[in-house]
This record gives structure tokens, C-alpha cells and sequence, in this order.
């Protein structure tokens, strides 16, 4: 029987969590026999403590924008390091994701986040462990915390990354393009989708933190609009509670949605989508082949994430929209112009690049060659 360890990190809903239950879904609906085990790093090592760090971490990027993406930018980002090192990390962490790996003995271990993949790295490096490990990469780039050099296989969300891991000294043959993991209950909509109409649909997505702008967007929005949109405010519940009081005509506020399948169904009757970049949230609109607008990023990951996307046409830059007075005649035009279908054609020259595999497959077609391995 084989055993699978996922290794995300938080416990706050994230592309992390979202990403490794895609895949521990994907495997189980191959295989049902097989053993998969999530175990999220930091509360695992400090116990209630986690809740603390979320908050602190949530809140830094809400108040404190700046000082997070300066932050973020020098430690992992810009580093001249060829190979980087954080030792307080380790004396943290290290000897807790050995003691995991012993416990759960997984035949294979898959990181969503970058530091269980550094700490993995290093033990691997220093013959501390043998197992294979996967990195899941669920943003449009490669940094620095990232382990490569022992890492057995990445799996990438955009064939820009190669080049950046093959910088690092990644053998292309342990590179898959994959794109960033998707639940198998997100699925290719077979609804057409009429661009010229007197309606449109549009999903509003503030994240699943309902983190930014997106109340002060909302007020761009008039009574006699000629789109309706969900609002998704995510964890949001005081937005939430606050539009539904509001009772505007053209806006349906929603509440956190964990449902793929609630989602997938969202994505179907949608003409495009105003969003961040989140790296799982563009995934799937990519796949589902709506047009993304752009409202706002977070600091850090997003703001490198929009650059990437937006340099390569797979998002609209709506980032203007507190210069509209009404976004949603910004958006018709776009829609309605030939804009919309050099879009799309970006979109296919996407997908064509990834590999034909679901990344689940690929993970499941891993094991034939695998053996048990034994921590040292």
C-alpha cells in the first residue's frame, strides 16, 4: 500500500491547501487504496501557536503592505546567493519534518509551500533522509526558499519557470509543466458563451481571505448596471453581511465557498471574472477560459504573479478601474473588441505548452518505480 504526505503550510485557506487536496483527490479517485496524509507544518510544530502567526501574517499584509513586500522581496526574492540559506528556519522546523517523515514513512512526499521543500531539501542533501519529493509550485515563479538541488520532480504552472529552474541547476528532465493543480471537480464548462448580449455574468473574487479594495470597486457599480455580479468575500463575513444589507440589485454576495463543485458551477455561468492573481484562482479560470480582469494584488507572490501573467496576455490589467465610473462599460469594451480574441488565442498556446497529463497522473505514474525508502 502506498502513502502519500502532502506538506502545505498554514491552516488559513490558501492555494496551498487547495492545491495538495487537488492532487490527494486526484490520486484517490485512481486509487482508493492509497494512504494520503496532509500535515500542515506550523501547527503541527507550535500547536495553537499557528493561529497567532496567521493572524500576525494576515494583518501584516493588510496594514503594512509595504514593509511585507520589501520584506518579502530581499529575503527570498533577491537573493545573490547561488544557494540560499536560512538557518532560523531550520532550527525550527528541520528536526520536526524529520521526525514527520519518520512517523508517516510516505513513499513519496509533495510540497505545496516553500519551506517544508527547503527543509526536505536539506535533509536529502545531507543523506538525512532518501524519499522522493515533489514541488508544487502554486505561483507563476520560482524564489529562493524553494529546495531544488535534491528535489526530485517540479511541477510548474508556466513554462516561463523552466528557465528559472534550470538557472538553478534543475535537470530538465525533472521539470513538468503542468500548471498549478487543478480539482478534478473543476471541468471544461460545455455551455457556450455569447460575448454580445443584453446581460452579462460576472464573478467578483476578493480571495479567500476577501483581503484588498474590492468593497471601494463595488461602489463603481450602479443600480441599473448592465451586468449582475457575484461577490465572493470569501472568509469576509462582515462584507458579507454588510452587502447583503445593502440589498444592491446588480450585486449577490457569497459567502466562503469550499465547494470545486459549487465553483465549477459558478465558473460556468460566467462571461469573465474581476480577481487577483492568486495562483490557483487563475488556474482555474484559465482552464474554464474566462477572461481575467485584474483589480488589485497583494504584495509579495501577487504582485509577481500579475507581471508574469500580464506579460505573457493571459489577463486584462484592470488595475485602473478607481479612474472608471462605471467599470463595467471598461469591461464591455474589452469584451467587444479584438481584444477578447487575441485573449483566448494566448489562453490555447497555454494550454497546448502543458503537459497532456493531469498532475495527479503524473504523481500516480511515479509509484511503479518507487521502493519504499527508509529514513537514515
Amino acid at each position: 500500500m502506498k502513502t502519500v504526505l502532502f506538506l502545505p503550510l498554514l491552516q488559513i485557506p490558501s492555494g496551498h491547501h487547495q492545491a495538495a487536496d487537488a492532487l490527494k483527490d486526484g490520486l484517490l479517485a485512481m486509487d482508493p487504496q492509497l494512504q494520503c496524509h496532509k500535515v500542515e507544518l506550523l501547527s503541527s510544530r507550535l500547536g495553537r501557536g499557528e493561529k497567532l502567526v496567521s493572524y500576525i501574517y494576515v494583518n501584516w499584509i493588510r496594514h503594512f503592505p509595504k514593509t511585507y513586500n520589501t520584506l518579502y522581496y530581499h529575503s527570498v526574492v533577491r537573493q545573490k546567493k547561488r544557494q540560499p540559506s536560512f538557518p532560523h528556519y531550520e532550527l525550527l522546523f528541520l528536526e520536526h519534518v524529520k521526525n514527520i517523515v519518520k512517523h508517516v514513512q510516505p513513499d513519496i512526499i509533495v510540497c505545496t509551500h516553500s519551506l517544508p521543500s527547503y527543509l526536505l531539501n536539506r535533509l536529502k542533501r545531507n543523506g538525512k533522509i532518501t524519499n522522493p519529493v515533489v514541488n508544487v509550485y502554486t505561483d507563476y515563479f520560482v524564489h529562493d526558499l524553494w529546495g531544488t538541488e535534491a528535489i526530485d520532480c517540479h511541477f510548474i504552472g508556466h513554462p516561463y519557470m523552466k528557465m528559472q529552474l534550470r538557472k538553478k541547476g534543475v535537470p530538465e528532465n525533472r521539470i513538468c509543466v503542468t500548471g498549478i493543480p487543478l480539482h478534478p471537480d473543476i471541468t471544461i464548462g460545455k455551455r457556450e458563451k455569447q460575448m454580445k448580449r443584453s446581460r452579462y455574468f460576472g464573478l467578483i473574487s476578493g480571495g479567500s481571505l476577501g483581503i484588498g479594495t474590492l468593497k471601494h470597486m463595488l461602489k463603481k457599480i450602479s443600480p441599473d448596471d448592465p451586468i449582475d455580479y457575484y461577490v465572493l468575500c470569501g472568509k469576509n463575513e462582515r462584507m458579507y453581511k454588510q452587502l447583503q444589507s445593502e440589498n444592491h440589485p446588480r450585486l449577490i454576495p457569497l459567502p466562503y465557498i469550499s465547494s470545486r463543485q459549487e465553483m465549477n458551477a459558478l465558473y460556468d455561468q460566467a462571461d469573465f471574472i474581476l480577481t487577483k492573481p492568486g495562483g490557483v484562482t487563475i488556474s482555474e479560470c484559465l482552464y474554464k477560459r474566462l477572461p481575467i480582469f485584474i483589480y488589485d494584488t497583494l504584495p509579495g507572490q501577487e504582485e509577481i504573479n500579475f507581471r508574469i501573467l500580464k506579460r505573457h496576455h493571459l489577463v486584462f490589467d484592470f488595475l485602473n478601474w478607481k479612474e472608471l465610473r462605471n467599470i463595467s462599460d471598461a469591461i464591455l469594451s474589452i469584451l467587444h473588441s479584438p481584444q477578447i480574441t487575441h485573449y483566448f488565442a494566448h489562453v490555447e498556446q497555454y494550454h497546448r505548452q502543458l503537459s497532456a497529463e493531469h498532475p495527479a497522473a503524473l504523481l500516480y505514474a511515479t509509484f511503479a518505480s518507487l521502493n519504499k525508502p527508509l529514513l537514515q
